[in-house]
């Protein structure tokens, strides 16, 4: 059932689906790309701050012991030293430490936004179901995981052979080396290591992305009846919408046709358009008050003529005042001298004064 689930998922998540995996802490994330800036964090530590740090530590503990008579050792005296030595250790590893969080930061920033999530922290049953945690340890995500790690381990173990192969005659003389020659050939070594094993683990880190995405954006992928579900959730039912917009108009209408009554006039062409037109000397401008085409105009010529509201048939002006206004505005200046004719034409046949 889950693989035929899965297998109706063909359509792109939408910006909701993605935006809710988000909310709930489900993003794409690869452990490699992490490690690989951690890593490249204490390369950088190693070799720009590792002298400095050691510089800073030997002086501290160097003038501790050479002055170990003089400490007291009194509680106040104890809990002074204590204090200075923290401070003093802290001081010499701040630095390095703000590199390993700013490293760490940047590993997640770099795959995704920040993620401000509980739901990760919620209790699940899975989670300490040994039923789910058996099907956890042989799922295919878990097998790919271990036949990942043994190629990493592989490719690094044969890459460290090869650069410490051509020094395993030194290596062996270690022992009957001071102590600055031994840590010099270390550090220098160690730098080599690491700075070799940075460039595989950032090819590395990639390619996990990459498939770490890949797997995560299948897992986002919706079904064609889920696409018509957030669609109806976010923008609602079309039948409704379409129904709601059907009762718009019609009592947008019902309005129209019961102001056709109190117009002055209606300028209309023989059967196609119909403008209902209100005006009195208190008003800027004659007002529309209906309009309409065909059958619409039809029945905003038999409400007006069935209320005496004298129609005028002119087909030019119908048809200009029809496309250039709307329902309760006035009408446009470039008209007024054609309406006002009409308008005084209505008057005089009324018997009023134009």
């Amino acid at each position: 059932m889950a693989e035929q689930n899965q297998d109706e998922r063909t359509e792109d998540p939408t910006q909701k689906k993605l935006d809710d995996a988000h909310k709930r802490g489900d993003v794409a994330k690869s452990q490699e790309v992490n490690a690989w800036f951690v890593l490249g964090a204490a390369t950088l530590v190693l070799a720009g701050f590792s002298g400095g740090m050691a510089d800073s530590l030997t002086t501290s503990f160097r003038g501790l012991i050479s002055n170990a008579h003089q400490i007291p050792v009194d509680g106040d005296g104890l809990l002074a030293l204590s204090q200075r030595l923290g401070m003093e250790v802290f001081a010499a590893v701040a630095m390095p430490f703000l590199v390993f969080v700013l490293a760490a930061l940047a590993g997640n920033l770099v795959q995704h936004r920040l993620v401000w999530s509980a739901e990760q922290l919620k209790p699940k049953f899975s989670k300490v179901s040994p039923l789910a945690g058996v099907k956890r340890l042989f799922s295919k995500q878990s097998l790919m995981m271990f036949v990942k790690g043994l190629i990493k381990l592989a490719l690094i173990g044969t890459v460290m052979t090869l650069i410490l192969w051509p020094y395993r005659n030194r290596l062996e003389t270690l022992i009957f080396t001071d102590l600055l020659g031994a840590l010099a050939l270390t550090h220098s070594l160690a730098l080599y290591l690491m700075a070799t094993v940075v460039a595989i683990m950032g090819v590395v880190a990639i390619a996990d992305f990459i498939f770490m995405y890949r797997q995560w954006h299948e897992r986002q992928k919706m079904s064609k009846q889920e696409v018509k579900e957030e669609y109806k959730q976010s923008e609602g039912d079309p039948a409704i919408k379409a129904r709601i917009r059907q009762l718009r108009v019609s009592r947008s209408r019902q309005r129209m046709m019961a102001a056709v009554p109190d117009a002055t006039v209606v300028i209309a062409n023989p059967t196609h358009y119909a403008v209902a037109l209100k005006y009195n000397r208190d008003m800027n401008a004659p007002r529309c008050v209906a309009k309409g085409v065909d059958v619409l105009a039809l029945k905003i010529r038999e409400v007006a003529e069935a209320h005496s509201v004298p129609v005028v048939e002119n087909v030019p002006l119908a048809r200009a005042l029809h496309a250039a206004v709307e329902i309760d505005q006035d009408i446009p200046p470039e008209h007024y001298k054609a309406v006002a004719e009409v308008i005084g034409y209505v008057m005089g046949l009324r018997g009023g004064r134009a």
